[in-house]
């Protein structure tokens, strides 16, 4: 099944999120090669795709997992989360219906 994991983050993260970019990109690059990754992407703070320093204020991965709990456990030992970038992680089961 599809889970959006939806992330918070501190505020000025950019350049904690900077150091542990490389780690996190390789796990969602592992996610991408088993066929299980459908989007991921983070939410920039100002109206644009290249925020600059302003950075971003979360992100959001939908990816297959087997379970929630699987899912979860996953989203807790992402680099990201890890090292504090992330004040909150919400999980939840997503239904794609289009496209």
């Amino acid at each position: 099944m599809l889970y959006a994991i939806m992330s918070e983050d501190i505020p000025n993260s950019l350049e904690v999120r900077i150091k542990a970019r490389p780690a996190h990109l390789e796990r969602l690059q592992i996610l991408k090669s088993q066929g299980r990754l459908l989007l991921a992407g983070p939410h920039p703070i100002i109206d644009t795709t290249e925020p600059g320093s302003a950075g971003f204020s979360g992100s959001l991965v939908i990816a297959e997992f087997p379970s929630l709990e699987e899912a979860t456990e996953w989203a807790d030992a992402d680099p990201y989360n890890e090292v504090g970038v992330y004040t909150k992680v919400v999980v939840k089961p997503f239904k794609k219906v289009l496209p």
